[in-house]
């Protein structure tokens, strides 16, 4: 079976996990992520925009995040398979290639000016690899040398954490960290992996 079979496979079963926990788990997970933020705030460590997304069916919906004080952004898909982050500004949201609202006539963002990713998945695993809808948009984004400096955490279900190692290609980049509803790691602001 080759590892895109593999990953498909994965795909159809963490999607019915996370279809089952999330409703019980999203405001758990808010509260970590608020937590996460605070300690990055107290820390000087959130200085730029806070990239988030826009949530699909199944994601924790983030977009209550506009009522902080905290600058944010979206990302957007293009047609070459591109991903950008824009302002999150006022102006309305338009849709991207793929059909997700995103701030297409924000400013686009550099790498530089943004501090913290907070990316969906349907899995991930213990060595922080994440298993995504196979469109290859953060990794792409984060093959960028620039981007992959950007610390960036998974949110998902505790459901949907791996023990096993998740299928992986040569191209996947590990993350820095997940959120879920029980715990978090951040390597900036937690010593060191919660075990499971």
């Amino acid at each position: 079976m080759s590892n895109q079979e593999l990953k498909n496979d994965q795909r159809v079963i963490y999607k019915k996990l996370r279809a089952k926990s999330i409703l019980q788990s999203e405001s758990s997970i808010k509260e970590k992520i608020n937590k996460v933020i605070e300690i990055r705030l107290q820390n000087n460590l959130l200085k730029g925009f806070l990239g988030i997304y826009w949530p699909l069916n199944g994601e924790v919906d983030l977009r209550y995040l506009k009522d902080l004080k905290v600058p944010l952004a979206l990302p957007a898909s293009s047609k070459n398979g591109r991903m950008t982050f824009h302002k999150w500004g006022e102006k309305p949201l338009k849709k991207d290639f793929n059909g997700i609202p995103a701030p297409l006539n924000e400013k686009t963002l550099v790498a530089q000016e943004v501090s913290l990713l907070l990316v969906p998945a349907l899995a991930i695993d213990k060595d922080c690899y994440r298993l995504g809808y196979g469109g290859g948009f953060y990794d792409r984004l984060r093959a960028e040398k620039d981007w992959r400096a950007i610390p960036s955490l998974v949110i998902t279900p505790k459901r949907c954490f791996s023990r096993s190692p998740l299928p992986k290609d040569k191209w996947d980049i590990p993350f820095d960290g997940w959120i879920n509803e029980e715990e978090f790691f951040d390597p900036l602001v937690s010593a060191k992996p919660l075990s499971y």
